[in-house]
């Protein structure tokens, strides 16, 4: 027989959650959280960065041709664009692309997208394209569509 008495031998007391471990818990929470909403608020302030650089834009330019460039887009049947325009926003294998005044030249296949305008006199112009064929070159842009 063991001179051990089981009362004396030692007795772990069971895990509960101690108060440190809820507050750490929900500190990691909190943490996802935030991490969540920074992230939005990030991708939100890089298309209010974008949105504020081309109202600078608009608000300094008159159209002259240094800060704007002419767009044309069509089709054999039909022209759905033609005039100044701040930037031309679409998409081809690589991504999404913006094309500014004073763009070097530049040729390449579009996919489906939203071809978005900011115009200098209509603002803001979204044209739903399946496909195209962009050329820029000199100050002009123009967009082949239904080829």
């Amino acid at each position: 027989m063991s001179d051990e008495n089981p009362i004396d031998a030692p007795v772990e007391a069971p895990k509960i959650n101690q108060p440190h471990d809820v507050a750490s818990n929900q500190q990691k929470q909190s943490n996802e959280i935030i991490h969540e909403e920074a992230e939005v608020e990030l991708k939100d302030k890089g298309e209010k960065e974008k949105q504020r650089a081309f109202e600078s834009i608009i608000s300094k330019s008159k159209g002259d041709g240094r800060d704007s460039m002419n767009v044309k887009v069509y089709s054999p049947s039909r022209t759905y664009f033609d005039g100044l325009a701040f930037s031309v926003t679409a998409a081809n294998a690589t991504g999404e692309f913006d094309v500014l005044p004073q763009h070097h030249r530049f040729i390449s296949l579009l996919n489906e997208c939203d071809l978005i305008i900011r115009s200098v006199d209509e603002g803001n112009r979204k044209i739903t394209i399946s496909g195209g064929l962009m050329h820029v070159k000199e100050g002009r842009v123009a967009v082949f569509l239904d080829i």
